[in-house]
């Protein structure tokens, strides 16, 4: 489905039964990220997904920087009619959820951050090359693009996967306009969106469950854990054999934190 913001239009899912949960995708991902898990829990929750602007099936808008993406999640909050539903978010869609909640005003109900960018310093040196450099990037050959999507997306993972096992990541980047859009995402980034906020992360007072891979290679677990220091209300695990994409490295201690986290409705 697609819902039109004024940012862009924005491909959605909505699945399942129960109470409300919204899941939130990272980069350079997609909603399908979720598609194990979702399928594990929609028994028992309605899961709203969707594909960040700019990610997925999502419009390839020109700004698709941390500064839009909150307020198109605000958009999409009031469009499904949702009121403090829970939510899980991971890497970008971490920073997106806590832009909202300081920035947005907008309200969940509990909260769980798995891998999440939300504190500086954040970027590995391949970000800042192709901040530097996005229209050299976006001239090298497509099997050349599609060979570093690859390498890019399984340095993320700790378990040993096939090319098949991440085509449904690699495959939205391989288009003339999701080339275009890949270097976009990446020379957006900027630590800046995070700043601004992270003076302000001591005042969320939902209760906050915060997984993270003992393997993260691109956000360290020492961040995770200053994180888990500066918001009041949060609890943190470690996820061993884990990378920051713990949905394929270990979906199902995803699957039981869900199961376990949201059962209870304080």
């Amino acid at each position: 489905m697609i819902f039109k913001s004024s940012f862009g239009e924005i491909n959605y899912e909505i699945s399942g039964n129960g109470s409300p949960l919204l899941m939130i995708h990272g980069t350079p991902f997609s909603s399908k990220e979720w598609s194990e898990i979702k399928d594990a829990v929609k028994h028992k929750h309605e899961i709203y997904t969707y594909d960040l602007l700019g990610y997925g099936l999502s419009e390839k808008a020109e700004d698709v920087s941390l500064a839009i993406q909150n307020n198109v999640l605000s958009e999409l909050l009031t469009f499904w009619g949702l009121d403090k539903p829970d939510v899980v978010a991971h890497d970008f869609g971490g920073a997106t959820l806590l832009r909202s909640i300081i920035l947005n005003n907008c309200h969940y109900r509990k909260i769980m951050l798995i891998d999440v960018v939300a504190l500086s310093p954040w970027g590995s040196p391949f970000v800042k090359h192709v901040n530097k450099h996005e229209g050299v990037f976006n001239e090298i050959p497509d099997y050349i693009h599609k060979a570093m999507v690859q390498a890019y997306i399984r340095d993320a993972i700790y378990k040993k996967v096939t090319d098949k096992e991440i085509d449904f990541l690699v495959e939205p980047w391989l288009s003339k306009s999701g080339k275009k859009a890949f270097y976009r995402q990446i020379a957006q980034m900027d630590q800046k969106y995070t700043a601004e906020i992270e003076d302000r992360l001591c005042n969320i007072r939902n209760m906050i469950r915060i997984l993270w891979g003992e393997n993260d290679n691109w956000i360290p677990l020492e961040i995770g854990k200053r994180l888990h220091e500066i918001l009041p209300n949060s609890t943190f695990r470690s996820i061993p054999e884990s990378n920051h994409l713990m949905q394929i490295d270990k979906p199902n201690e995803i699957i039981k934190e869900i199961e376990e986290f949201f059962q209870n409705k304080k």
